[in-house]
């Protein structure tokens, strides 16, 4: 059910190629959703007359229950990731899977930031697309990715190119000639063109047999160790206002004003660490190299 691509643009490409829902029908999205899984549905809806709704995060909300109650008859596509990008809150993707076949619509999965440091189960969601890139938490080389395909696009999807490597029997390479109608089996209709990739695919397989040794549920629990004391600290804090709806422990972002935001982010190149400013906010985003120690020099900075 996987095919391997270049990156998250790419099969969320793909997805688009195939996913046809009449003129009118809505686009649902997130708010400030990471651009890659915008562009391509500001595409699509131009093309062909629909409407792109995004989903406003609030604080006094879950956002969870918002993309829930805008999911109607008039839903064609639900496009949304599993955590944001930019503060981690979380969407409960199998409360977004039951209500999206209730309409009758499609779900397009967005797993960058999550797949690799966040378990899922995707049999249970039953996405028509999921995509992810195959760096940060899955710990591989820039330039490869992974998109999992349901069995219900196997047959009649189309993917976004023909290379000779997705046919039927392409592994004989004495038969190349003989041209096939038919493709590999599963997703693999779907791969991008040089898939083999022989310099990153070595990398890739060993950072999946990596993440597999530990166990992501491992990862996650460790990590949110890191985030958790973050959140603690800074709840102690006057001068933040971390909101209440629930995130992935592998991400926490803390907000911080115009006024002190220079002197935080002089602060934390001084002492050589490095996070991701997203816009006013400051994303942390550790791993298993990261310690306690580490996050305490991290909160010294905040303050």
């Amino acid at each position: 059910n996987v095919s391997i691509l270049p990156s998250a643009s790419y099969g969320l490409a793909t997805a688009a190629k195939n996913l046809n829902i009449k003129k009118g029908k809505s686009i649902i999205i997130v708010e400030d959703q990471f651009p890659s899984n915008y562009y391509i549905w500001e595409n699509l809806a131009k093309q062909n007359n629909l409407k792109i709704i995004r989903i406003e995060k609030r604080q006094d909300k879950i956002l969870t229950d918002s993309i829930i109650e805008l999911i109607n008859s008039e839903t064609g596509i639900v496009a949304v990731p599993n955590c944001h990008w930019i503060d981690g809150l979380l969407i409960d993707l199998e409360r977004i899977s039951e209500a999206v076949k209730s309409a009758g619509a499609f779900l397009v999965l967005d797993l960058s930031q999550s797949l690799g440091a966040f378990p899922i189960n995707i049999e249970r969601i039953n996405p028509d697309f999921a995509v992810a890139v195959g760096y940060k938490w899955m710990l591989g080389p820039y330039g490869l990715g992974y998109m999992y395909v349901s069995p219900r696009w196997h047959d009649k999807g189309e993917p976004i190119e023909y290379n000779w490597s997705t046919r039927k029997g392409s592994e004989d390479f004495s038969s190349l000639k003989n041209y096939t109608p038919e493709f590999r089996e599963g997703a693999r209709k779907f791969d991008m063109g040089e898939s083999a990739q022989f310099n990153t695919m070595p990398m890739a397989i060993a950072a999946l047999e990596q993440i597999s040794k530990w166990g992501v549920e491992e990862i996650q629990s460790s990590v949110k160790i890191l985030t958790d004391m973050v959140s603690s600290n800074i709840q102690e804090d006057k001068n933040y206002n971390l909101t209440a709806t629930p995130r992935a422990g592998h991400i926490i972002s803390v907000p911080i004003g115009s006024g002190n935001a220079e002197a935080i982010k002089q602060k934390i190149s001084q002492n050589k660490i490095i996070v991701s400013f997203r816009g006013s906010f400051v994303r942390i985003s550790p791993h298993l190299y990261n310690s306690p120690s580490d996050i305490n020099k991290l909160i010294s900075c905040l303050h």
